[in-house]
């Protein structure tokens, strides 16, 4: 028996002889994907889905962390205000709405994500890739929820003692809410961008290669 000829010689340890393929073991060696040694795909592991999960998770707790601050520094400011001047309260009420529509963004990331997640179905899954994917896009809304709830919260918060003092300010303190919940928008964006634009491919499996062929190729 001669040695199967191949492209890289220093397979030839792992290589059945030529006359060997006639046999079914000699046939499954040629067979072999040797890029891919994981049954259920190396681009599906068991663990691919915890990516995605936590991006779940990121995206709504920290918007929902971001909201929950700026209410409570808005209400806690319009609470006070409405001591001394009642007919005020429901022009002031907007900086609440406004930290509270944080909370949205992440709740409409997450729900995009989670629609997303597939079941292992043999050749097609829930790659890894796309668990980073949206990991990152999961991290990207959370983050800016946050930072915008934290500055709708300040704007807010001052903002409504000011308003009350200074009807003519009324103007400026919207402005000021409408910069500071944008970036929360900005973060939006790009989460969906990330999750619905970016390439990826559901296939487990890599493609096939084996260096026992004389193609590096599975029969």
């Amino acid at each position: 028996l001669t040695l199967h000829v191949t492209k890289n010689p220093s397979c030839f340890a792992m290589c059945y002889a030529e006359g060997a393929f006639s046999d079914d073991v000699g046939f499954l060696n040629a067979q072999y994907n040797f890029y891919d040694l994981n049954p259920s795909g190396v681009n599906c592991p068991t663990y691919a889905q915890f990516f995605g999960q936590m991006g779940v998770s990121l995206s709504m707790f920290l918007c929902a962390i971001g909201a929950a601050y700026g209410t409570a520094k808005c209400g806690t400011s319009l609470s006070c205000m409405a001591v001394q001047y009642p007919g005020q309260v429901l022009k002031n009420i907007i900086p609440v709405v406004m930290a509270s529509v944080v909370a949205i963004y992440g709740l409409v990331v997450s729900v995009l994500i989670l629609n997303g997640l597939e079941t292992y179905k043999g050749a097609t899954g829930y790659t890894v890739t796309k668990g980073y994917t949206d990991l990152g896009a999961g991290l990207t809304c959370g983050l800016s929820g946050l930072a915008s709830g934290w500055a709708t919260a300040i704007c807010g918060d001052v903002g409504v003692r000011a308003v009350c003092h200074q009807p003519k300010f009324f103007v400026g303190m919207i402005l000021g809410l409408i910069f500071a919940g944008v970036m929360g928008l900005y973060g939006l964006i790009v989460a969906l961008t990330m999750r619905t634009a970016a390439g990826t491919d559901n296939t487990c499996f890599a493609e096939c290669y084996n260096p026992c062929t004389s193609d590096s190729l599975c029969i």
